[in-house]
């Protein structure tokens, strides 16, 4: 594939010196909405951490660890949290971080995140006897207070100012202040092409190594510009070029042609790996009927998709017939018979089809083409259900139109859509509360909306375990039950590649490129 030479990217002047204290990242997608706890979206996430913290956050083996908070204590019967916060922390504003800012927080975050409703149910009340003090009284004990406060992806529970959360408790934030390690300069925002950050000298880091999203925090640059580059040849020769130094996902296809390049190195970015999905529409026609779901996944094949978004290095990626992701530890492969069993045998395609009642409705497949690892996957299912006998439309879009137009419950004629496809780390979505792919809150749950009390009643259940055995078990039904109903068809497994010039140290792994602890040599 011919590159584009890098002199194609508009790039600020900027000083030699200026340069070296500038880190320039190009992000997968456009960022378009601001407020990470309003979207799932990893690119909202990573935004997130530049400019938000955390009372708690975890290591690579999942732990909850103190982030803003010094330290807690809980009470004998489980049903008070006292966490004290670390001396010094300041917002942009220069505002103290407050113990009220932080139940303000916590408060709108519970309503919108997955994990966030189950914690914030069990929430009876705030107080703030003083400025760093946040008491939690419970209702009824709730033993994964840290981990849901503290998870990782997506929405995290970022700590914001009372008076930001107060003025948009169910609507985007309109100022975009918090106390992270870099400021976000909103008189240089400008969607689809640049996102500007600056070192906020006001940061207190932690003493600790930094490992996923804990320890300590340190910001090396003084600036970091978010390059929007659609192109990806022209990604690439930027990169190689130095134009840029860093691409948070480098394309499969152009894989071989930078790896030759002594000046930039590759790496595997998140060893767990991230989950395709292809998630339907369950409030209107077609997808609506449970049938033509569990249809789609006997007929998908695992291996087109990820040999698509991963050019076909089956290094890269792990075919996983499961509802969980594989490479969390005690998922098992569930829906091994049922995963694509009839791929490739149109006749009996063609008679499964017929027996779903399936009447020759429309499907919309909303496609992000300029996403790197999205685009690809709606042509693949464009043309399988095109095989299999169904009518289908795929639509083309930005990534920042189908987060809009996917909000649509419309029908298709009017606007509506059927099918579209996401990613999610695969620690995102790794127990059965925070699989918000699965997971049956209809209205208020992830566009597609589906709806089960069964899978809530379940997944409540399994939250209130507290034998191991009775997790498993709980869990199996789960399992099950989403492989009857097939809420979120999964596509499985793949790693996906970062890359960067090898005068960057300190990157670190995660579900997202955070910026801290990263420097140029």
């Amino acid at each position: 594939m011919k590159l584009l030479p890098a002199a194609a990217l508009p790039m600020p002047a900027l000083g030699q010196d200026t340069r070296s204290r500038t880190l320039r990242f190009v992000p997968s997608t456009s960022l378009v909405s601001l407020d990470p706890v309003m979207s799932t979206a990893l690119v909202a996430v990573q935004h997130g951490y530049y400019v938000f913290d955390t009372l708690y956050g975890v290591d690579a083996q999942m732990r909850p660890k103190p982030q803003m908070a010094e330290r807690h204590e809980v009470s004998d019967d489980g049903r008070s949290w006292t966490i004290r916060l670390r001396e010094g922390l300041r917002f942009h504003d220069g505002e103290p971080v407050r113990a009220r800012d932080c139940a303000a927080s916590l408060e709108r975050w519970s309503r919108r995140d997955v994990y966030g409703r189950v914690y914030g149910a069990a929430v009876d009340r705030y107080e703030t006897p003083d400025d760093r003090t946040l008491r939690i009284h419970l209702k009824r004990p709730f033993p994964l207070l840290l981990d849901a406060i503290g998870k990782p992806h997506s929405s995290p529970a970022f700590i914001m100012p009372e008076r930001i959360v107060k003025a948009a408790p169910d609507t985007p934030i309109k100022e975009v202040i918090g106390s992270g390690p870099y400021r976000f300069l909103a008189n240089e925002f400008d969607s689809g092409n640049l996102v500007a950050y600056a070192k906020f000298d006001g940061y207190k880091p932690r003493d600790e190594a930094p490992e996923w999203t804990s320890g300590g925090k340190v910001a090396h640059f003084e600036r970091i510009e978010w390059r929007v580059i659609t192109d990806n040849s022209t990604a690439v020769a930027a990169l190689q070029q130095g134009e840029v130094d860093w691409l948070e996902n480098l394309p499969a296809d152009l894989e071989p042609l930078v790896a030759r390049s002594r000046d930039v190195r590759i790496e595997n970015a998140d060893p767990l790996g991230t989950e395709l999905v292809m998630r339907f529409n369950h409030t209107t026609a077609p997808f609506n009927n449970p049938a033509l779901r569990r249809f789609v996944m006997q007929v998908a094949r695992q291996v087109d998709y990820l040999a698509t978004v991963t050019g076909g290095n089956p290094k890269a990626w792990q075919e996983c017939r499961a509802m969980f992701p594989c490479p969390i530890p005690g998922v098992q492969e569930l829906g091994r018979d049922q995963f694509g069993r009839l791929a490739g045998d149109e006749k009996a395609m063609r008679e499964a089809l017929k027996a779903t009642g399936y009447k020759g409705e429309k499907v919309v497949i909303l496609n992000p083409a300029d996403s790197t690892a999205l685009a690809p996957l709606g042509p693949v299912t464009a043309a399988l259900l095109q095989q299999a006998g169904l009518n289908v439309d795929l639509v083309d879009m930005d990534w920042g139109t189908l987060l809009q137009r996917r909000l649509s419950k419309a029908p298709v004629e009017e606007g509506g859509w059927s099918i579209f496809h996401s990613t999610w780390p695969s620690i995102a979505i790794a127990n059965p509360v925070t699989n918000t792919t699965l997971r049956g809150e209809g209205a208020k749950g992830w566009p597609g909306w589906y709806e089960s009390a069964e899978m809530e009643r379940l997944t409540s259940e399994w939250m209130n375990a507290t034998d191991k055995g009775a997790q498993e078990r709980l869990q199996t039904e789960i399992h099950q039950l989403a492989l009857r109903d097939v809420p979120t068809l999964p596509l499985g497994i793949y790693f996906p590649h970062t890359a960067y010039r090898t005068s960057l140290t300190g990157v670190l792994g995660g579900s997202v490129r955070y910026p801290w602890n990263v420097r140029r040599a």
